[in-house]
């Protein structure tokens, strides 16, 4: 039941057929009693900043998720933001302070990293590759490095976007082991699908699924459905992998703290959650 002493959260982003946030969030805040909603919104790109200025002026919103297109375009839009989201060069979450004042953080790459641990695989002297270095990729070669991988190779068709993100790895992971590369996944430990590829009917896959070894752990980031076109094929050939939403999951119980509603489990979430594909 929304009242008009609801808390808002927007879920900011376009197109919005594929949020699975709220079908999460909602039954968790009213399992628990917690008077607020996930709210999705569609806002294209052009008109986005401007939207995010209006948005932040009402008084009863808490903060906001951010996704596609908008992550990158939203740390120029916040008044301070998290080392992650420097490195990242995107921003997925918005806090509005008692003050007045935004601040940006970036749970992507934590989520993902967090599936992975739960998985159990191992981050230290890992080979990784990034497919996608866009605010989603770039979140998660963040989180990857931070928690201790041996290097990460990227690749995405934009090159100025890989040399950024390669830049900003090097310069705060010195030691970390980072290059431009092609897409081909053959000799990595983890592979992660950081692009919106899987997301329409007829995509082609991000990489050569052929070159893939059993012994490679392929992440996906793509929501639409829970085994994607490269998930099917890397479990074909043997691969473990993570599905899109086991990143959304993982990463929501960071978000509830940042926004002050507590913490939870990802096993909690899943059990209230209205998500289907």
């Amino acid at each position: 039941m929304i009242s008009g002493k609801t808390t808002l959260i927007g879920h900011i982003g376009y197109p919005t057929e594929s949020f699975k946030a709220p079908l999460i969030y909602n039954p968790w805040f009213e399992k628990n009693g917690i008077d607020a909603v996930v709210m999705p919104m569609g806002c294209k790109a052009d008109d986005y900043p401007a939207f995010m200025k209006a948005f932040f002026r009402l008084t009863n919103v808490r903060g906001a998720l951010i996704t596609m297109p908008h992550k990158v375009t939203t740390v120029d839009l916040v008044d301070e933001c998290t080392t992650t989201v420097k490195i990242a060069g995107s921003c997925n979450a918005v806090l509005h302070r008692p003050d007045g004042t935004l601040q940006g953080d970036m749970f992507d790459g934590t989520g993902f990293t967090r599936g992975l641990k739960r998985k159990g695989f191992t981050f230290a002297g890992a080979r990784c590759l990034v497919v996608g270095t866009g605010g989603v990729g770039s979140a998660i070669a963040a989180s990857l490095a931070a928690d201790g991988v041996a290097s990460i190779s990227l690749f995405d068709t934009n090159a100025v976007s890989a040399e950024g993100l390669a830049a900003r790895l090097r310069k705060h992971y010195p030691r970390l082991g980072v290059d431009i590369r092609s897409s081909d996944p053959a000799g990595y430990d983890l592979v992660v699908n950081g692009t919106p590829l899987g997301m329409r009917s007829g995509d082609p896959l991000p990489v050569d699924v052929t070159r893939l070894a059993s012994s490679t752990f392929v992440g996906e980031v793509v929501m639409k459905t829970e085994i994607t076109p490269l998930l099917q094929a890397a479990r074909e050939r043997g691969c473990r992998f993570q599905i899109g939403t086991d990143m959304l999951f993982e990463m929501i119980p960071a978000y509830l703290e940042f926004f002050g509603f507590g913490t939870t489990t990802p096993d909690e979430l899943r059990a209230v959650a209205k998500v289907a594909y």
